[in-house]
């Protein structure tokens, strides 16, 4: 199985603030991994601070 997390760089809150915004963006999803059952095909919506939606990861198979 592969993790991909894609984020779209050019969002107002990313622009400002690219590694910071990543940063918090990897904190929440860090922690909160563990309430998901990461089997292929899992996938959610990854939200700036400003929680416009700026992405997204999922489990896919290899």
């Amino acid at each position: 199985m592969k993790f991909l997390l894609e984020v779209t760089m050019d969002d107002a809150a990313l622009t400002k603030d690219p590694a910071g915004e990543l940063g918090r963006i990897l904190r929440y999803w860090g922690g909160n991994l563990r309430h998901c059952p990461l089997q292929p095909g899992d996938e959610a919506a990854v939200y700036d601070s400003e929680y416009r939606e700026v992405g997204q990861w999922r489990i896919v198979a290899s």
